[in-house]
């Protein structure tokens, strides 16, 4: 309710001002709020893995406890029952070496292989070993000697040279803290010496089971716990940025190293094994490893307690990561570790408590006679077998001391000085940062954990340093600034479609913020548009004009403008350039916004020629300018060129912000985002998507979740197709190799993988063969993503990054779409299969695994058509009760059908055939899914193979759709989607190959090109000649006689102009006059062009010669109104360039010529000089001014009383929708300022009146025509030449290209017939000899679990099929579940890292002059600045 009375209260104020005060508000352009239960989400998940990081810790170390306790030699536990838990103590330590060798193994057989560096392995190996040999001496020798609480506390002294190692480097970056790892060596030391003096306590009061051959296990145990810490001496060593260059070496084959030091390590913990057991101490008694009938409970009771130690040691570390990825580190990492020891004895005390009368306790007054009493228990089976150990071994301590009990403090001092020893040592811990999402490399040194010191060993192993390399723009240590350009193609798009994009793209500079701010994601943005086809041309006068989709997107742009900021676009620029024109906006927070109007009579048609041009430009020109500064060609204006506006303030215009900006990022952060024009998305997606091309640097593409919007059972279609695509094929490209396509209309390509060898360069080449028109054409995006991976760059796929578009909502639209895709998806892909040796060289994430996984996966396809039959034949036989053989016969003369009348008649008579074939096959699919559900009733059992196919398959979609609840409701079109299998995967693909030779696109063809557009209450269209000067004379307007008397005074002024100045060589006129005051009028557009035989061969440096020095317009930084908005423009404050025609000729003042298209353009922008929107353009214009200067009542005073000005000014003199002329304008802005002045003077806020005076001046300001620097238009002539000529073939190629693409149809169709038909005829022989001759029977079972007498028989080519399908899909239902979870990761993280949307306060000096441009650095003023 109250946003509709907010909405309703913004309306009536501007019902105040106009009669046309609605508006459009599209969905999507309020403010991006933290929803609450992301927030609640977000906890919840923390406190999950924080308490899992906890409980798994707890039960790791606790089990290793009870195992050494079992095995303990004082154990009541037989030898043989102590031999098999030292064995599953080997175990316990050989399991994670196990886990480090096949990981290390994969990657080295599947990923990357360098070179070995032997010295630096030898090195590696040999710490590796000596830190295996202390843990299994200390494991297997040492624990099993002491008592459990002695074991809980003595692994504590593992963390004691990584605090030597702080110490010596001193990696503290306050010279106050190295007093942490100077108290943890201090507390480490005393807890050695209090064991060895509880030790010697116990002997020297006899304690049971205690003498003299203790304090060798003592001196073993501390010599063991060194050898151990030795484990974690890289970390620090990193910190320090000592040995940089062989940890950098050692990282390219740190793979090999660890499956060569796994297999030494599980050598060692062998020998030791054998060494002590079977040598020194004789205890291994072969024949006790066969195990009978008689030990099941031991088997049990050692095989649960290894399991349960192994899984949880490694499920602690994978949550440990977990937290650490999801800005948890705190709570849910640090915390539950630190105090997993303490909560490891306060459980043992509660259990030891709670269960000490089962063991008789109750009964004995004190604890030496209760310890006596345990032994009496051994015999018993009344107890459980741990529980009993456990205390026992409790009663080795000095409690059971029958002379006196005090000593056991020494061993509860031993166990504090310990456990803040280890804390101390790891306080770095709790400081660390991390982004938002972060390798598990970055995170933890070593990719091997402990499964003893589960624990120190996560937090020793956490990196002290995250080590990134940053650049000069970036705040944060810990990421580096990039610059995203976003460019949208656009053809043909419907208004609400350009809504879409425009939206989304106000709705990240909303996000982002001012440019010249910091940002928590660190990165500045430009949007490019490129429209196709924008031009048009009347028939009656040959004029060049835009056409409307142009027009409709200039009124999307203002309408999202005023949405987003209720005022008009400020700072608008018209240019004229090589291939058609370009229009560039500043959005409302400073970021720039182009739009490039692609003219197709000069340069290239069509999305894969505007991704060229794009890239070309932002990639080659931009990024060639950043870094030759010094050739760009000096301004002949360099006061308007300059850094310095006249008010003292330094400034550089936004679009050169970025260039600026860009000088200190490299190519590698520079990032493309490649959209349609109909795309729709949040800034968070853009963010997800720049998060994985941060963290990885292989990563040259990622791509987000694609929803198609519309309406319409086509729509339905392809919102489930798009789910099950993403859900399942997208997910397990990702997770098993590289995702093959980054679709075009929402995908981040990295810079430096697209400046690569062999894909940007190759990109380019045109299209000269068939094969080459399919592949490069039909499905660019695909095209450009197999040449990156044929470079070794990684594609990956992120689920949480949704975009929105538009999909083909008619069937006929749906089929030509998919034509194009199906044929080049296949040509894409056997081409990567093809170079696949040489690709899997190349591409680390690319194995012959996944080769053969995407062979599978083509193969599939290829048979799709039989599949699709063969079903549909079981459907006649379900349905009918056909014969088999029959349905196939009957099953295949529908597509041979289809296909000859895709060979015989036009592509539309093929859809419409199609179409009324899908419609019965999808009656049929319906029948057969019912009549397959009466099947399984009728048989009493799902357990056959159709009915478990079926059933798997429905379970399988319900649990994604589950996991995926944002989506869920996509489950819901699974039924359509069914129906229409045999028209998509049938009729679509036939039509698709049989119309491969069709290389138009087919979607959002124009029926017919506006070629003929009329002026508005056109009146007069006269061209008139005098002299040398030519004169174009349009009246637009009702008032003939006015129009007629302002015409003749203009040629008046235009003769005595030109006759002024014979003699000049000027090579054009100011293409439009204003004539004096009392003349002027904006209902009169003058277009005087000065036409010579050699105007159109006239050389640039002529051009150049003619310019003044006081030009404003050679270049885009002309516009100082932009940003800056320094009054350098009073000349032409309403966009129009106001000369006059008289003596002053002379001093070559020239104003830029434009073409016929750029007034009806400028005219659309004019519209904000109106009246009505004058007043609402000012109130926002003040207030976002003084948005942070906390002056709330000064700001509304300005609002009210400067209102009142233009009120006073204006009320009586123009209508609500007529544009004020120059001299309204100058007489407003002198009257406003003079307002603002004493109202700012009477509030003592003179230092705001600089601002205030920008503000009225970029309120009064209109759209510039400016024209590009000589380079860039070099540029993009070249470019154009070299690459982007428009294509003119002759008909004799047009005729031998089509006749090659016909032959190519024909061998892929004999192809894919071939193949099919081979199927199909294999299966009608298998029907045909019987399935009493050749079958597989397969028992028969109810669901009750009964078997049934009778078997099921099938075929063999069936159920290898069948198989081979659950397979595949199981496949990928394994790898969506991998994904969900780190997409998990992602969005956790993110949600905690998300900005608000916050007004930031500036505090600014307003006072005095600021010379200083903290942007650029570098920044020198010179005179002529001055």
């Amino acid at each position: 309710m109250e946003e509709l009375k907010f909405r309703g209260h913004k309306r009536e104020g501007r019902h105040t001002d106009t009669w046309d005060p609605f508006q459009l508000n599209p969905i999507g352009a309020e403010k991006e709020q933290k929803r609450t239960c992301f927030r609640l989400a977000q906890y919840l998940v923390s406190a999950f893995v924080g308490i899992m990081v906890l409980v798994s810790a707890v039960i790791s170390k606790g089990t290793l406890l009870v195992l050494c306790t079992l095995a303990s030699p004082t154990s009541m536990r037989s030898p043989k029952e102590r031999q098999f838990y030292i064995l599953m103590l080997v175990f316990v330590l050989v399991f994670p070496n196990l886990l480090l060798f096949l990981k290390s193994l994969w990657r080295c057989a599947f990923k990357s292989f360098v070179k070995v560096n032997m010295k630096t392995m030898a090195g590696i190996c040999g710490v590796e070993c000596l830190v295996s040999l202390g843990t299994s001496v200390l494991v297997l020798v040492v624990m099993p000697q002491f008592d459990v609480l002695t074991n809980l506390f003595i692994s504590g002294g593992v963390c004691i040279f990584s605090a030597i190692l702080q110490i010596s480097f001193r990696l503290q970056r306050e010279n106050w803290k190295i007093i942490f790892p100077l108290c943890s060596l201090i507390l480490v030391l005393t807890g050695y010496f209090l064991l060895g003096a509880d030790f010697y306590v116990r002997v020297s009061s006899y304690v049971d089971y205690q003498d003299s051959n203790c304090y060798v296990y003592v001196a073993v145990g501390v010599f063991s716990s060194l050898l151990v810490s030795l484990n974690w001496w890289e970390n620090p060593v990193q910190a320090s940025n000592n040995m940089q260059e062989v940890l950098t070496e050692l990282e390219g084959f740190r793979d090999f190293v660890f499956v060569i030091s796994s297999l030494l390590r599980t050598i060692i913990i062998g020998a030791v094994y054998l060494i002590w057991y079977a040598l020194i101490q004789n205890t291994i008694t072969w024949d006790n490893f066969n195990l009978g009938d008689n030990d099941s409970e031991l088997l049990q009771t050692g095989l649960v307690v290894f399991f349960m130690q192994a899984l949880f040691s490694a499920a602690c570390h994978w949550f440990g990561v977990v937290a650490c990825k999801i800005h948890a580190i705190k709570m849910s990492f640090a915390l539950p570790l630190c105090c997993t020891g303490p909560s490891v004895l306060f459980l043992g005390l509660i259990l030891f408590l709670t269960q000490a009368q089962e063991l008789d306790g109750a009964k004995h007054t004190s604890i030496i006679s209760f310890c006596d009493s345990l032994a009496g228990l051994s015999q018993k089976n009344s107890t459980p077998v741990v529980l009993l150990e456990i205390t026992r071994s409790i009663c080795r301590t000095s409690l059971a001391s029958p002379y006196f009990t005090w000593p056991f403090s020494l061993l509860a001092l031993e166990g504090a000085c310990m456990w803040l020893g280890f804390l101390t040592c790891t306080y770095y811990v709790w400081k660390i940062k991390v982004q938002r999402i972060e390798r598990t490399s970055q995170l933890f040194v070593r990719r091997l954990y402990e499964s003893c010191f589960i624990d120190l060993s996560l937090l020793l192993n956490t990196k002290m340093k995250v080590v990134r390399a940053r650049n000069q723009e970036s705040p944060d240590d810990n990421i580096e600034n990039c610059v995203i350009y976003l460019c949208a193609t656009m053809w043909h798009e419907t208004y609400d479609e350009m809504l879409a994009i425009l939206t989304s793209m106000f709705r990240l500079d909303r996000y982002r913020g001012d440019p010249k701010e910091e940002h928590k994601d660190v990165f500045d943005f430009e949007c490019h548009i490129y429209v196709d086809d924008s031009f048009m041309v009347e028939k009656e006068t040959g004029t060049k004009l835009v056409n409307s989709y142009v027009t409709d997107l200039i009124h999307v742009v203002i309408e999202v403008y005023r949405v987003f900021t209720n005022k008009e676009p400020d700072d608008v620029s018209i240019l004229e350039t090589p291939y058609g024109g370009r229009l560039m906006f500043v959005m409302p927070e400073g970021n720039m916004l182009y739009v490039h109007l692609k003219d197709k009579t000069l340069i290239r048609n069509k999305k894969r020629w505007s991704q060229i041009m794009y890239l070309y430009y932002l990639l080659g020109w931009k990024g060639y300018i950043v870094k030759n500064p010094q050739k760009i060609t000096r301004q002949n204006n360099p006061c308007r060129a300059s850094l310095i506006s006249l008010d003292g303030e330094s400034f550089l215009l936004p679009q050169y912000d970025n260039d600026s900006k860009r000088k200190h990022i490299s190519d590698d952060n520079t990032y493309i985002m490649a959209l349609d024009g109909d795309t729709d998305f949040q800034p968070k997606a853009l963010i997800l998507l720049v998060d994985r091309l941060r963290m990885y640097s292989n990563v040259g593409a990622a791509c987000g979740r694609i929803h198609p919007t519309g309406m319409g059972p086509m729509v339905w279609y392809q919102k489930f197709e798009y789910a099950v695509g993403h859900w399942l094929q997208k997910t397990a490209e990702h997770v098993f190799g590289s995702v093959l396509c980054s679709p075009g209309c929402f995908s981040l390509f990295r810079g430096s993988a697209l400046m690569d060898d062999n894909v940007l360069k190759r990109y380019t080449t045109t299209a000269t063969k068939a094969s080459e028109y399919v592949q490069y054409d039909q499905g660019e995006d695909r095209w450009l993503c197999t040449l990156l991976l044929q470079q070794g760059w990684r594609v990956e796929y992120n689920a949480a990054s949704d975009a929105y578009t538009q999909s083909p909502q008619e069937f006929k639209e749906f089929y030509n779409q998919r034509r194009r895709w199906g044929p080049s998806t296949l040509a894409n892909t056997l081409d990567l299969l093809h170079s696949g040796g040489e690709t899997v060289k190349r591409n680390s994430s690319i194995s012959r695994l996944y080769i053969f996984y995407q062979m599978f996966t083509v193969g599939s396809s290829i048979l799709g058509p039989a599949s699709v039959s063969l079903m549909i034949a079981g459907a006649f036989q379900f349905v009918f009760q056909i014969p088999g053989t029959t349905s196939i016969l009957i099953s295949v003369i529908p597509p041979i059908f289809y296909m000859l009348i895709c060979f015989l008649a036009k592509p539309n008579v093929q859809i419409n055939i199609a179409g009324i074939m899908s419609v019965f096959y999808a009656f049929l699919m319906t029948a057969s899914f019912f009549s397959i559900i009466g099947d399984m009733v009728k048989q009493g059992t799902f357990i056959t193979p159709t009915g478990l196919f079926l059933v798997s398959m429905a379970v399988m979609y319900l649990v994604t759709a589950l996991l995926h609840p944002e989506e869920f409701t996509m489950i819901i079109y699974g039924l359509m989607y069914f129906i229409c299998i045999p028209s998509g995967y049938l009729l679509l693909t036939i039509y698709s190959l049989v119309n491969m030779h069709i290389v138009s696109w087919g979607t959002r063809e124009s029926n017919k090109e506006k070629e003929e557009k009329k002026s508005k209450a056109t009146l007069c269209d006269r061209t008139c000649k005098m002299c040398c000067w030519d004169m174009r004379c349009q009246v637009i307007q009702e008032t003939e006689n006015l129009m007629l008397q302002q015409v003749q005074a203009a040629i008046g002024q235009a003769s005595q102009g030109a006759q002024g100045t014979p003699g000049q060589e000027v090579i054009q006129m100011p293409q439009e006059v204003v004539l004096p005051p009392k003349q002027e009028s904006h209902k009169v557009a003058h277009q005087l062009t000065k036409r010579r035989s050699s105007h159109s061969k006239k050389s640039k440096s002529n051009k150049q010669d003619s310019l003044s020095d006081t030009d404003s317009s050679d270049s885009d930084y002309s516009t100082a109104n932009k940003q800056s908005s320094s009054s350098m423009g009073d000349d032409d404050d309403d966009g129009v360039s106001s000369v006059m025609l008289d003596d002053r000729m002379e001093n070559h003042l020239e104003v830029i010529p434009h073409s016929d298209w750029v007034d009806p353009v400028k005219t659309e922008f004019l519209k904000k000089l109106t009246y009505a929107n004058m007043k609402r353009n000012l109130q926002e214009q003040i207030r976002y001014t003084l948005r942070n200067k906390n002056q709330e009542d000064v700001c509304e005073e300005l609002v009210m009383m400067l209102t009142d000005t233009v009120n006073g000014e204006l009320r009586d003199r123009v209508g609500p929708e007529d544009i004020l002329t120059d001299s309204q304008l100058e007489e407003l802005q002198y009257a406003l300022n003079e307002q603002a002045r004493r109202i700012l003077k009477t509030n003592r806020m003179e230092r705001l009146e600089r601002r205030v005076k920008r503000a009225v001046e970029k309120t009064l300001i209109a759209p510039q025509v400016e024209k590009l620097t000589e380079g860039e238009e070099d540029f993009w002539n070249k470019l154009i030449e070299r690459y982007l000529t428009p294509i003119t073939d002759t008909q004799a190629h047009k005729d031998e290209v089509t006749r090659e693409l016909k032959s190519l149809r024909n061998k892929a169709v004999f192809l894919y017939f071939i193949l099919n038909v081979l199927w199909v005829v294999a299966t009608f022989f298998l029907q045909a000899i019987g399935n009493d001759v050749i079958s597989i029977k397969i028992p028969k079972y109810y669901p009750n679990g009964t078997q049934s007498e009778d078997s099921l028989k099938v075929e063999p080519l069936s159920l290898m099929f069948l198989l081979s399908f659950a397979v595949l899909l199981l496949v990928q239902f394994l790898a969506m579940l991998y994904h969900r979870i780190y997409t998990l990761i992602h969005v956790v993280s993110y949600r905690g890292s998300e900005k608000d949307y916050k007004q930031r306060d500036e505090e600014e000096d307003e006072d005095g002059l600021i010379l200083e441009n903290q942007i650029a650095n570098g920044l020198v003023i010179t005179s002529d600045d001055l």
